[in-house]
């Protein structure tokens, strides 16, 4: 797979693929784009205490699932994990699926500050196929979103190195279109 690289970051060429539904436990909350970085990443915590209570083991890398995409105002994110089957939640922990379906998708390689421009490049690139998206109007300046999904690859207690990171976006197409 082709990618760009852009001083130390590192972007896929981005791909359209179809995937199954993935089941997964999180937390959703309300954040601003400035609360983001310290209010997210600590649920994570959270939510693999859960499954360890549960007796429960992921099944994939830890995700953000945005739900409402507003950035003069709040966002709806799920932070999350995969789980190999549909299981039940439990007050502040739920459990959801994302949708099976056709997605366009990048990898990114970079420290985590990278992540808006590696979004802005995949929505540059789906505007010139003329890609839609699973979304919809939600209040006066946002954007509801069928999944738009963030994976984080790489666990950073493991790789300390953040040029390594590696993020994998992927976002939910309209059901109606063609192969491009």
């Amino acid at each position: 797979m082709s990618a760009t690289r852009k001083g130390d970051k590192m972007i896929t060429q981005p791909k359209i693929e179809n995937r199954n539904e993935q089941h997964y436990v999180g937390i959703r909350t309300q954040v601003t784009m400035q609360e983001m970085g310290p209010v997210l990443p600590p649920l994570w915590g959270e939510v693999y205490g859960w499954l360890a209570s549960k007796g429960l083991k992921s099944a994939g890398a830890p995700l953000w699932r945005y739900r409402i995409i507003d950035m003069e105002a709040k966002m709806e994110i799920d932070v999350g994990v995969p789980v190999a089957t549909a299981v039940t939640g439990d007050g502040r922990v739920t459990a959801d699926t994302i949708p099976a379906g056709r997605y366009a998708t990048l990898i990114y390689t970079g420290p985590y500050d990278g992540l808006m421009r590696a979004t802005a490049d995949l929505l540059a690139w789906a505007e010139k196929k003329g890609i839609v998206w699973d979304k919809w109007p939600a209040g006066p300046s946002g954007e509801g979103w069928r999944a738009r999904i963030e994976n984080y690859l790489t666990d950073p207690k493991e790789e300390p190195d953040s040029a390594k990171w590696e993020t994998e976006l992927a976002f939910k197409l309209a059901d109606d279109q063609r192969a491009s």
